[in-house]
């Protein structure tokens, strides 16, 4: 795949703030220190083409952090926990597809909103820990494609890691499970859309969601959970305002259908910009044998914060995750 910098076509404020950034507990969502140090945007790694109310937003270094009431399916029942999704804009190095934490110059510098996407809940006496990151360039219309994706789970008979990499128009995949069906694994799958990036399309560009019958590859945490073949499969997708419910007025829903009913994906966002997800459902047959049956998985916005999360990391900052809604 042939990678190209951004024009630097950004209103003077989303330069400035820019400029400003913030750190990663050093280098969230700002230049390298030396890009820092200078105010003129030559001196900065290239900026995406958005308007200014765009970058108040996503460049004003922090990350947006919503928390969830998660009832996740699991072993043919219902888990409660938390779920939470973590958006922040970093610098992406599209060579190396890592994030930038170095001098840009010379340097193919993509920006990427990035989603954390975590989720915890316990089954019984353990409990699961599961996150999937997105790595989507900002310009969706020069690149449609995200770059990266990768999903760890952790539970107490073992972890299991799945990446997908955009290189050479092909997404390559790695697969790491203690499974003895599974093992380690390297495949390629085409280079069609993601389920994974919906979250972060959603908040980019939601006129953009493919609809109708697509070819896409499922969500990786979905996959852990079903233990089914991560490839390219068939889907409905459709796109359309909630008309039904007056609590949900100015909200979209995307929805997606898989095979014949086999699992469905929906997800409900403000149609305004930002575009916040305010819930999601996950229907499909969960459990084995004879505790196999169809549920729901339901996580429903509770909390937000906007903040540069990455600093509050002092005992003095504990009352933050009360204030999220996390334990």
């Amino acid at each position: 795949m042939n990678y190209r910098s951004i024009p630097t076509t950004v209103p003077f404020l989303v330069a400035a703030l820019l400029a400003v950034g913030c750190s990663n507990a050093d280098s969230q969502n700002k230049p390298a220190a030396k890009a820092v140090r200078g105010s003129a945007p030559q001196s900065m790694p290239a900026a995406p083409p958005v308007d200014a109310q765009f970058g108040a937003y996503w460049y004003q270094g922090k990350a947006e952090l919503t928390r969830f009431a998660l009832d996740q399916a699991r072993y043919g029942e219902i888990r409660h926990g938390d779920a939470v999704l973590i958006f922040v804009t970093e610098d992406f190095l599209a060579d190396k597809e890592v994030k930038l934490e170095s001098e840009p110059a010379g340097r193919p510098v993509l920006p990427v909103l990035k989603l954390n996407l975590v989720k915890k809940f316990a089954t019984g006496i353990y409990s699961y820990s599961m996150m999937t990151s997105v790595f989507t360039p900002v310009d969706v219309a020069a690149h449609p494609h995200s770059l990266k994706v990768s999903t760890s789970s952790q539970e107490w008979c073992g972890h299991t890691f799945t990446q997908l990499n955009l290189r050479d128009s092909k997404y390559d995949v790695e697969l790491r499970s203690y499974f003895e069906k599974e093992g380690d694994r390297n495949f390629s799958l085409d280079t069609v859309y993601l389920e994974d990036e919906v979250w972060t399309h959603i908040r980019l560009a939601p006129e953009r969601l493919p609809t109708g019958r697509i070819r896409i590859v499922p969500g990786t945490m979905a996959q852990r959970l079903r233990h089914t073949e991560l490839d390219v499969e068939t889907a409905t997708a459709t796109l359309e305002p909630i008309a039904n419910d007056p609590a949900k007025n100015g909200r979209m829903r995307y929805t997606l259908n898989y095979g014949n009913g086999d699992r469905t994906l929906a997800i409900e966002f403000e149609s305004a910009f930002p575009h916040r997800i305010m819930e999601w459902s996950e229907t499909y047959k969960d459990g084995f044998g004879a505790k196999a049956h169809v549920l729901t998985t339901h996580a429903v916005r509770t909390n937000e914060k906007v903040i540069d999360y990455w600093t509050k990391n002092s005992t003095a900052d504990d009352y933050l995750r009360k204030e999220l809604g996390l334990p």
